[in-house]
């Protein structure tokens, strides 16, 4: 049984679910060792995605928000979240759009979003065994925007590292104007061999020093294996210049 299917049979899927799951290994079936030795800070990520975010008009599949959610949203009202955090640069640009309104643009939805340091450490967690570093304390990369006239929230931050038995993603919450809660979802990035996700894991001169042996893919990841068709995001740019990750996210306000 994948673990979203099981958290949802306990109802922990979504704003609920901080019940803190076990995070276990996770082996993958491609090549773990599919980093591009060639590839040097210039070279443009080639494998970008999915600019379509959600296809169609459907809303954005549902994810769940642990084990690490943001405690405190609404005291994060930044959309620079890199704090003291090191690593590739990333802009993350994020449209919300209203399937109950033919998908137009959604204007003053309150977007949050979290996710993992180059290390695979997330803040606001810690000490346990869930992840032996504490960083109970401090806030970083995490952050709420309201979006624009256009849909569209923007964030700064770090490229994210990854943690065994999760492909790298993004955590995103949306509420509408009010605060009631529309959606829980997480962000897909491309894979391929020449995606940002494997020139980035190469970068051992910014902290990067995982590699990609070990790497679960999305095929294999335990959120993302039903399928990322609703959730792939686009990742353009290189090592040198940074990268911009480009996503829709289709609610029902």
């Amino acid at each position: 049984m994948e673990r979203k299917d099981f958290l949802k049979g306990l109802g922990l899927v979504g704003l609920g679910s901080l019940a803190i799951p076990i995070i276990s290994s996770c082996g993958s079936d491609e090549d773990s060792s599919s980093t591009d030795s060639s590839a040097t800070d210039n070279t443009e990520a080639t494998d970008t995605g999915s600019s379509s975010g959600s296809s169609g008009c459907s809303v954005t599949a549902t994810e769940t928000a642990g084990p690490f959610p943001t405690k405190t949203p609404s005291s994060l009202v930044k959309s620079d979240i890199t704090s003291d955090r090191t690593g590739v640069p990333l802009t993350i640009n994020i449209t919300i759009k209203n399937k109950n309104a033919s998908c137009v643009a959604l204007e003053g939805a309150l977007v949050d979003i979290w996710h993992c340091d180059k290390d695979g450490y997330y803040s606001e967690y810690g000490g346990t065994g869930m992840q032996s570093a504490d960083f109970t304390s401090v806030h970083f990369l995490r952050g709420r925007q309201t979006t624009n006239a256009n849909g569209l929230v923007s964030f700064t931050s770090v490229f994210p590292g990854w943690y065994s038995g999760r492909a790298t993603h993004i955590h995103v919450h949306i509420y509408n104007s009010s605060g009631t809660s529309l959606l829980v979802t997480q962000i897909a990035f491309p894979e391929g061999s020449g995606s940002a996700v494997v020139l980035v894991n190469a970068s051992t001169a910014n902290g990067y020093t995982k590699g990609m042996s070990g790497y679960t893919y999305n095929a294999n990841d335990n959120v993302f294996s039903d399928g990322v068709s609703t959730e792939m995001s686009t990742v353009t740019g290189s090592v040198a210049t940074g990268f911009v990750l480009t996503h829709t996210i289709n609610v029902a306000a």
